[in-house]
């Protein structure tokens, strides 16, 4: 996949990806809240910005962990 951080936005499929989660786990989480999404008509996509804070990564990309680390 290419480099998803850059992208506003993903689709599901691309969310379950970069988890590792199937299709099918992906859309359970997004119907339980658990997955960030917004709906823009008929589609369901994922906040990119939400996913890295879901993954706790910084605006750097680098993780939570990491900046404390640095710190």
């Amino acid at each position: 996949m290419e480099d998803w951080t850059n992208q506003p936005t993903l689709r599901v499929e691309q969310a379950a990806e970069i988890l590792g989660v199937s299709r099918s786990s992906a859309y359970e989480a997004a119907r339980a809240g658990e997955l960030p999404t917004i709906r823009l008509g008929r589609r369901l996509l994922v906040p990119t910005a939400r996913l890295r804070a879901l993954l706790g990564e910084t605006a750097t990309g680098s993780t939570a962990t990491d900046a404390a680390r640095n710190a």
